[in-house]
């Protein structure tokens, strides 16, 4: 497959895992309004459920991807520990700073990303991606309201949390890259994280005091939807659907793109959550908000030109030499 088209593929692969996941925010509002679930007790029947549907899946259709060498069970342990640390980060930042402040913060994971990425794994920072890095946070900043005064005032706690949720996301996109230059299928990743991220989201909710705020304080809270088949239901749908359809694209993603690309396209999902909100929920963005959302699909757009035509003069670079000698 071609450079160019392999772009085309990811970015494609990409947006679509945005879309996806950006309906989560529908399901989980919808739960924790009508069935006051706890959000990391809610955040360990996702993953658990994310786990069996993908174990059913795959039995059915792809036997073989349940299989992963033991060399690589400890690079999953830890992607899955990344996972539920990212999780129970953006709860709490959540928590305490409103959703606004957290969701500014979260996306500052496209310039955590792009930095790691280009500190670690070697992937090119040049003045384009520091152009659509720039156009995606600012963008981000509108989208959320961030600029209003009043959303400032938070503790020194929240801020940590929140700009640690970001530094938890970067480091989950870098590590889905690095697993598939180990060659795991993205399929196979989604699955053991997974499966990894619900122990550990289970022994965070067990932990004693009510350390961290949204957990479990007792048993019984894992159990608070009850005889409630529409609950069940709903959390069924969201683990089968948007999570593992949009988290499973987005691994593909990560095997076609630099990870610090597809994070830049994955700062679309408040844009499409925000149309979501429109048409689901009656809600209606502002001028400003308008404006950042066009300021995020601009540093989207920006980076796929900039990107293919890289890819173009590439393939357009004369042979060396010494290629054209050995002929």
């Amino acid at each position: 497959m071609s450079s160019q088209s392999t772009l085309t593929r990811g970015y494609t692969v990409a947006l679509i895992s945005a879309v996806l996941l950006s309906t989560t925010a529908v399901f989980i509002r919808y739960l924790t309004q009508n069935y006051a679930i706890e959000p990391l007790v809610l955040a360990f029947w996702r993953a658990l459920f994310v786990v069996l549907t993908l174990l059913v899946a795959l039995a059915l259709f792809k036997r073989k991807l349940l299989h992963v060498p033991r060399t690589h069970w400890g690079y999953l342990a830890i992607y899955g520990l990344v996972l539920a640390v990212f999780n129970s980060l953006w709860t709490l930042s959540v928590a305490q700073n409103g959703a606004a402040v957290a969701t500014v913060l979260v996306y500052c994971s496209a310039a955590f990303t792009a930095l790691l990425g280009w500190w670690l794994l070697k992937e090119r920072l040049d003045w384009g991606k520091i152009v659509a890095v720039t156009l995606c946070l600012a963008g981000c900043v509108l989208v959320s309201g961030a600029l209003n005064p009043a959303v400032w005032q938070t503790n020194l706690l929240g801020i940590l949390a929140g700009v640690l949720s970001g530094l938890g996301y970067a480091i989950y996109s870098l590590m889905g890259r690095a697993a598939s230059q180990r060659g795991l299928n993205p399929w196979t990743t989604l699955l053991y994280t997974f499966s990894f991220a619900t122990v550990f989201l289970l022994l965070i909710n067990l932990l004693p005091g009510d350390l961290i705020p949204g957990t479990a304080a007792q048993p019984s809270d894992f159990f608070v939807l009850g005889s409630s088949l529409a609950g069940w239901g709903v959390l069924l749908l969201l683990a089968a659907g948007p999570t593992v359809t949009g988290f499973g694209l987005y691994n593909v993603s990560l095997s076609l793109l630099p990870a610090s690309v597809v994070n830049l396209i994955l700062t679309t999902e408040p844009v499409f959550t925000a149309v979501l909100a429109i048409i689901l929920l009656g809600e209606r963005l502002t001028v400003t908000q308008l404006a950042g959302s066009l300021l995020i699909m601009s540093g989207v757009v920006f980076l796929r030109v900039y990107e293919g035509r890289l890819a173009k003069q590439k393939r357009l670079e004369p042979l060396p030499l010494s290629t054209l000698s050995a002929d």
